[in-house]
């Protein structure tokens, strides 16, 4: 079945940006020109799905009034003869078709799912976490919905990580069919270095099948009070088969200031309006 629908959880509280977060929220914190809400909504309209649907939390709503029609400052740039960023102004707010829906409180990433269940409904659905930005000739979504609709099932996205670094990640044991994609065999959240099967690291993109909300509604609390996905995909894969798709790109890890600051780098030698300058920045300050 196509995938129409994506899942995008905003409600988190960004401690690690405080106190920039105190009330901007974290998805909102702009990425070189964009905020980092938006780099999400591009990935998946450029996927071919433009069904969003934003878990959100209260203090929030100046994500909702970004996706929003702005008259008075359509007004102010018309008037100024500012046609290109009127262009684009008016571009974000016909991205896709965004709803809301408020979780109360941050009780873990499988929570913040199956809050979206009722718009979701019964058919299968993407999930992007947008501190993971993907620069990709072809969207990470994209690579993963191609394997979602040749296999079906759900699909998650790996990327290899450091050794060092698999206890920050849920890990995959799995099966190589074809290079770059994983038949899972078992998941394992953050485990320790001698104990991880691999190096294959579950980052922010998934694709699943509804049946995952009835197993979230069973799955308990773990011992932090969060219900979390990989739990619940972990019972998902024992009553059906899920692949792992390890993209081709790059990920920026944008939930660290230093992430952050690492990708905006790397995004800002790549615009065409700011290289130049970067560049030239950049050796000034490495030449000392």
């Amino acid at each position: 079945m196509s995938v129409h629908k994506i899942v995008i959880p905003v409600a988190g509280w960004g401690t690690r940006f405080l106190p920039a977060t105190k009330v901007q929220p974290k998805e909102m914190l702009p990425l070189v020109n964009k905020p980092l809400i938006q780099h999400a909504v591009e990935e998946a309209v450029a996927s071919g799905i433009n069904e969003v649907i934003m878990v959100t939390a209260v203090g929030k709503e100046i994500i909702k009034e970004h996706f929003r029609r702005s008259p008075t400052l359509e007004r102010y740039l018309n008037d100024k003869g500012k046609g290109d960023l009127l262009e684009e102004v008016r571009r974000v707010s016909s991205l896709a078709n965004i709803s809301y829906v408020y979780q109360k409180k941050q009780l873990g990433l499988g929570h913040a799912v199956l809050m979206a269940e009722e718009l979701v409904g019964d058919e299968p659905f993407a999930v992007i976490l947008p501190d993971d930005i993907m620069d990709c000739d072809t969207p990470a979504l994209k690579q993963m919905l191609d394997i979602h609709n040749r296999y079906g099932g759900s699909v998650i996205g790996v990327e290899r990580v450091k050794r060092e670094d698999v206890s920050k990640y849920g890990i995959i044991r799995a099966e190589k069919l074809q290079e770059r994609l994983y038949k899972v065999e078992d998941l394992v959240e953050k485990p320790g270095i001698n104990d991880a099967p691999s190096n294959l690291g579950v980052i922010g993109r998934y694709i699943i099948t509804p049946q995952i909300f009835q197993i979230l509604k069973d799955t308990r609390q773990g011992a932090i009070g969060e219900i979390q996905l990989t739990d619940g995909l972990k019972t998902l894969l024992s009553t059906q088969p899920i692949h792992a798709c390890e993209f081709e790109g790059v990920r920026y890890d944008t939930g660290t200031p230093f992430g952050m600051l690492k990708a905006s780098i790397a995004l800002g030698l790549k615009n065409p309006d700011i290289r130049d300058e970067l560049k030239e920045y950049l050796h000034q300050i490495i030449s000392g």
